[in-house]
Order: structure tokens, then C-alpha cells, then sequence
């Protein structure tokens, strides 16, 4: 099995890849760079400070993993980090040539005509003058607490001492201040170029201004970034509820221990031991020198500059029959099981069939999860909406949803005031689940989803989500609340796989199925679209099932620790992964079970994962309806035909392009052009059928 994190290290440089391919727009090349780096980043700020945690502290439990071995894999993930870094550089200079072919230029403060000078002399005078605040870290300033979402300019200050005439030096820091300004300025147009710089570029040229009247002579600046350990330690003493636990956990974040520190080779050695000093960098940290550039994921947001032609082409949600046709989204739900795939349908069909059981006279009560909402939540105002009529609303909100803690206490305020009744999940349990569960005497609804009710993960993220009216479905779906309610009350689920009670055990049943079926010569597969698997249990399960003959087909957008390929062992696995303009975040599950329309669908919001299998709230909804089977089935196949976007996963790192020697095939695009072709068709039925 391939390590969890040198998987991940992996996944994140298929990220990187994109950006190398010819066939991806150029300004959506330097998107999937910013990708990148935010990845890395976060993944400093969780795994790799556990292991460090691990390695530092060895006497203390970390679930049996032992010194040598977190050792052993942090010293594999620091040198893929170095190998990628370099790769990520010569990728980015590559995209600064091809912007060149463009008219489009990244400057420096050394390039600057006249006129561009004195246009950035009066962006300083106008806006930056009061923005930027230097630390002259050797006058014995204390640092603050220095946030690692930020970037810095390390500044060498000389000047002459007034009496000796000896050359004085100095260091300051500077935090660019890149939420008032962005990271790049754009200059204006000059004889049919567009010129852009990197706003540490902008500071640099106007280091004698920031520090105007202080005697410098000469100034040297270099950019540098940090990562904070980004570990929440609660705080469970008498009279401190969970909230406030929780908040005072993300405040202390902040002072988390730096555990890697990136900057400029060409900084001088004296002003790196400087700021390794004053950042308490350790042996155990990892440091990486790089370009004159960092924090990187800033590229997520680098200027389009009215090059539409240079991006992906627009694809808008398709019309989705019923949903925009139906007169009511309820009644459309109860008449047949539902479904939409984001981003290719609109997310705002959710939102009606909230917004419609707010109002409707019938509707009883709304029960949800929330994991992750929008800076704007649409359905946290159709909520509000429901309790102010009177409804029966509750919600439970994951308040450890890693980065997004302060965003969901927040909004647990909010409802609260409203009248909502708020849960705070399963101690010692993230609730994970994405449901929703619409109470009515003409009957229940259920929707469950394979992502967040997020209305902006929608326009970005491939998810789906089951309507549903089957009472088989909905009363169990009613019954996860209860469970979440009441987590030591017994309940039996026949449907729906609900973790961490009957997930893995049922998943086991239907691999079993699997194996005893390919013993007996019959047809046996196995076909899957999920983000990660890691789970040990679930592939020594997969190895067994190739083993004897299962045919197991995968779609793995993340970390993979399965191996394909082994010669009696998983020779029977084939994996794909898929990095596109859209995160594939879906997960779809279909079994054989014998075949003949006998097969087993299932989504939901789990991956193969220990974690999400024995740790977490987490459920898997059957999928009945045959014409959804269809499209699930279609959703995994089209996958597995791309020979465009996917790439081979066999554990070895390279990432190679699937090929074959069929016309070029493009799931995302093709899954695209068949909804946009089924919603003209049915709207040209639907024409007929009115005249």
C-alpha cells in the first residue's frame, strides 16, 4: 500500500501538471499553479505537522505510528516537495514566455518605463502610503503575531553611521498588503502591451519612499512565506462550552509553531539566520529555498486583463426538466425520484425546493446538515425563511469543519437568533453527512448529496444530488437525525449505509457479493468514483475481490494508497484519475450483484477512508430509480473513456495520460454536451406537446 501522504503528494502534482499541458487555456494554467500552492500549503498545515508532532514528541500515543516511521515519510514528503518546487518554477517561467506571445508582460521594478514609474509613484502616494506598516526587526520591535496567509518582504537597510562612517545594516519586515490591493498590479496599456506586477514588486520600488527620512542608504528586499502548524486544541475546562472551545481554538491557531518556511535563494545567509531566529524554525521544520516569488496560490487570482479568449468558455448550468417546468419542485419530487449533477445543473434547484417548503402551508418541519456554507448562504436564508413561518427547522453544523470553524459558529448565531433550533453534532464524531429532510403530510422528502450545500463549491465542484419521496429512504434519512440527536439510542438502517454503524460492514457484504459471484464464474465488478482511499481495511478488501477475478474500475480524484497491477494480487484494478476545469468530488458506487438488473447503486459523502468510516457521521443512499442509474453509470464510464484529462493511477508517481487509440474524449466536456443535448430535447418535446 502506498503511503497516505506521498499519495497525496502525488495527487497535488497532477494539480501542477495541468498547468504543463498545452491544451488547458494559458490564464487557466497559471489557475491550477495557484491550486497547487494552496494545496501544499494546507497540506503543511495538516499533515505534515502532525507527523512533525509525531516526531517531536514521540513518547506521546499518535494512534501506534511510531517515530521512526513519521520520520521516515516526512523526510520523503520534503524531498518530493523540493523535486515539485523546482518543476512549479520552471512551469511558471514557461507561462511567462507563453504570456509574452500574448502581449502580456510580468515586469519587475527594474523594467519600468518613465511613465510606468511615475504611475506607481502615484499608486503609493494614493493608496500604499498608508498600507504599509515596516517592522525594523534589529531595533528590537516584536513581531506580533505574524498570520502565515500572508507575504513578506525581508528588507536589508544599510546606511552610514553619522560619527564612525562605518556602514550600519538593519532588517525590517514588510507584510505586502495584499487584501486592500490583491497581488498584482496591473499597468496601464502601453503601445499594445499589458503590463502586470507582482505587488511585491510595487513595494520594492518604493522601499525609499516607505522608509523616507530615516537615512537609509540602499535597500535589498526578499520575499519570504511561512506555515503555521494548524492543529485546534480544545480547551475543555469547567463552564467552557463547545463553542467556546472551538473559538478559542481557531484564535490560537494563529501561534501555532511555524513548521516551513519558504524564501528566496538569493536572500543573504545573515538575514535568513535573522528571520529563521525569529520565526523558531527547528531542525525538524522544513525550509525551502525558491524564486523571488511566494505564496503562490495568489495565481488562483491572477488577472484576466479582458482575455476572455485565454480562459476556459463559459458552460452555464443547463435547464433541468422538472425543475424549471414543473409548477411545484415538491410536487415534482413526489411524483419521481429526482436528480442533478453540479455543476452542469444549477444549484439554485435546491435552493427552490428550500424556498418552496419555506413557504408551503403543508410543510412541517426542514431538518439539514451544514459542513460548509456560502459567504452568502442562499439556503441559510431559505432556513430563516421556514423557521419565520412558523416551520420546524433544525440544523446541525459541523463546527470542526477544518478552516471554516469561525465561518460556521458564526452562522450558528444567526440561526439560533432566528429561531432555529442548532445542533452541534456527535461528540467525538464529525457529522458529514450531506442531508436534508422535508416533513409534510402529503409527504416526506429527502435529498442527499454527495457535497456541501454550498451554492459556490456548486459552480466548481462535480456533485450529486438524490430527491427523493421513497419512504424507505426518507424515514431512514429522518432517522440519522435522531441518531445524531440521541447517538447512544440502537437503530437499524436497511437502506441507507450509515458510518460509523453499518458503512464498512455493508460495503464488506457487497464485496463478498462480488467475490463469490467471480468464484462461480460469473460476472463480477465493481465500479467507483470517489476522492480517496486509504483505508487499509477496504484494500486489502480490493485486493482480495481482484484476486479472484472481481473487475474493479475506479475513478480516484486524491489520494490513492492502492497499487494496480501486482501480478495475482490487483492485477484486476484499473484506476483513473481526473484533474479538469471542475474538482471532481462525486461519489458513486456500483456493484454487480450478479448483474441483470440486479445491480447496486449508491452516493453519498464518504470516502474510503478510516476516518470516514469510523469517525465520522456518514451515509450511503441507494439509488433506485432506473433512469438515474443510467446517468450514474454514465457519469463513471464517460470517466473512464477520457483519454484527454485523465491520468493513469498506479502508485508510482508519474501521472501519465491515459491514451488510447480512440478519438480525443473529454468526460467533463462530453457530460456537458449530453445534459445540454437531453434539456433541447426535452424542451422541444415539451414545445410539441403544447401546440
Amino acid at each position: 500500500m502506498l503511503d497516505r501522504d506521498v499519495s497525496w503528494m502525488y495527487f497535488n502534482r497532477r494539480i501542477l501538471q495541468e498547468a504543463q499541458r498545452d491544451n488547458v487555456p494559458l490564464l487557466e494554467r497559471f489557475t491550477f499553479l495557484g491550486i497547487y500552492s494552496n494545496n501544499l500549503d494546507e497540506f503543511y498545515r495538516v499533515r505534515v505537522s502532525a507527523l512533525k508532532r509525531v516526531v517531536e514528541y514521540e513518547e506521546e500515543p499518535h494512534g501506534g505510528q511510531t517515530r521512526a516511521t513519521a520520520l521516515r515519510e516526512l523526510r520523503l514528503v520534503e524531498k518530493l516537495t523540493k523535486v515539485y518546487l523546482q518543476e512549479f518554477e520552471e512551469t511558471f517561467e514557461r507561462l511567462k514566455t507563453r504570456l509574452k506571445d500574448q502581449h502580456i508582460y510580468l515586469i519587475d521594478e527594474t523594467q519600468l518605463s518613465d511613465s510606468q514609474a511615475r504611475y506607481i509613484k502615484m499608486v503609493y502616494r494614493n493608496d500604499l502610503n498608508s498600507s504599509t506598516y515596516p517592522l525594523i526587526t534589529t531595533q528590537g520591535s516584536r513581531l506580533g503575531d505574524l498570520t502565515d496567509s500572508g507575504i513578506y518582504l525581508a528588507v536589508k537597510l544599510l546606511r552610514t553611521g553619522p560619527r564612525s562612517g562605518k556602514t550600519l545594516r538593519d532588517f525590517a519586515l514588510i507584510e505586502l498588503p495584499t487584501r486592500e490591493f490583491g497581488r498584482f498590479i496591473v499597468l496601464p496599456p502601453e503601445r499594445g502591451r499589458t503590463c502586470i506586477m507582482f505587488l511585491d514588486d510595487v513595494v520594492r520600488f518604493c522601499l525609499p519612499f516607505i522608509f523616507a527620512g530615516l537615512h537609509y542608504d540602499s535597500f535589498e528586499a526578499y520575499t519570504f512565506k511561512f506555515t503555521r502548524d494548524a492543529e485546534i486544541e480544545l480547551d475543555s475546562g469547567i463552564g467552557v462550552g463547545l463553542v467556546e472551545q472551538i473559538a478559542r481554538g481557531v484564535k490560537n491557531r494563529r501561534k501555532g509553531e511555524p513548521v516551513r518556511l519558504v524564501y528566496d535563494k538569493q536572500m543573504p545567509r545573515d538575514m535568513l539566520r535573522h528571520i529563521r531566529t525569529k520565526l523558531r524554525i527547528d531542525r525538524f521544520d522544513t525550509s525551502d529555498a525558491g524564486s523571488r516569488y511566494h505564496n503562490m496560490k495568489d495565481l488562483i487570482g491572477f488577472p484576466s486583463v479582458g482575455r476572455s479568449d485565454l480562459k476556459f468558455p463559459p458552460q452555464p448550468p443547463v435547464l433541468t426538466s422538472p425543475f424549471e417546468t414543473y409548477g411545484s419542485a415538491l410536487e415534482a419530487v413526489r411524483t419521481k425520484d429526482r436528480f442533478l449533477h453540479y455543476p452542469y445543473h444549477s444549484f439554485s434547484n435546491y435552493i427552490r425546493l428550500l424556498r418552496e417548503a419555506a413557504l408551503s402551508r403543508d410543510v412541517r418541519s426542514i431538518k439539514t446538515t451544514v459542513y460548509r456554507l456560502a459567504k452568502d448562504s442562499k439556503v441559510v436564508k431559505a432556513l430563516i425563511c421556514a423557521a419565520r413561518h412558523g416551520k420546524e427547522v433544525t440544523v446541525v453544523v459541523e463546527l470542526m469543519a477544518r478552516f471554516d470553524e469561525s465561518s460556521n459558529i458564526s452562522w450558528s448565531k444567526k440561526m439560533q437568533d432566528a429561531g432555529i433550533h442548532v445542533l452541534f453534532g456527535v461528540e467525538g464524531l464529525k457529522v458529514h453527512s450531506k442531508l436534508t429532510h422535508i416533513s409534510s403530510p402529503k409527504g416526506d422528502i429527502a435529498c442527499i448529496s454527495t457535497g456541501n450545500f454550498h451554492e459556490g463549491n456548486a459552480k466548481l465542484y462535480t456533485d450529486t444530488t438524490l430527491f427523493t419521496a421513497d419512504r424507505r429512504i426518507t424515514r431512514e434519512v429522518d432517522a440519522v437525525f435522531d441518531f445524531i440527536r440521541h447517538p447512544y439510542r440502537p437503530v437499524v438502517f436497511r437502506q441507507l449505509l450509515v458510518s460509523p454503524q453499518g458503512m464498512r460492514s455493508g460495503m464488506d457484504e457487497m464485496i463478498d457479493t462480488e467475490i463469490a459471484h467471480a468464484q462461480a464464474g460469473r460476472k463480477a465488478y465493481i465500479l467507483c468514483k470517489v476522492n480517496h482511499i486509504t483505508d487499509d481495511k477496504i484494500i486489502r478488501r480490493l485486493y482480495e475481490a481482484s484476486a479472484a477475478g472481481v473487475q474493479l474500475r475506479m475513478l480516484v480524484r486524491g489520494n490513492c494508497s492502492v497499487i494496480p497491477g501486482i501480478p495475482g494480487l490487483s492485477e484486476n484494478i484499473e484506476i483513473r484519475g481526473i484533474i479538469d476545469r471542475y474538482l471532481e468530488h462525486s461519489r458513486i458506487f456500483i456493484f454487480c450483484n450478479g448483474g441483470r438488473g440486479r445491480e447496486r447503486y449508491f452516493i453519498g459523502s464518504a470516502d474510503w477512508m478510516t476516518r470516514n468510516l469510523d469517525h465520522r457521521v456518514e451515509v450511503y443512499a441507494p439509488v433506485h430509480d432506473r433512469a438515474i442509474q443510467a446517468e450514474l453509470r454514465r457519469i463513471i464510464e464517460y470517466g473512464l473513456r477520457d483519454n484527454v484529462a485523465a491520468r493513469v493511477v498506479d502508485g508510482t508517481g508519474e501521472n501519465r495520460l491515459y491514451e488510447n487509440d480512440l478519438p480525443p474524449f473529454r468526460s467533463q466536456s462530453e457530460l456537458y454536451r449530453f445534459y445540454t443535448e437531453q434539456a433541447n430535447e426535452q424542451l422541444t418535446q415539451r414545445e410539441h406537446a403544447g401546440k
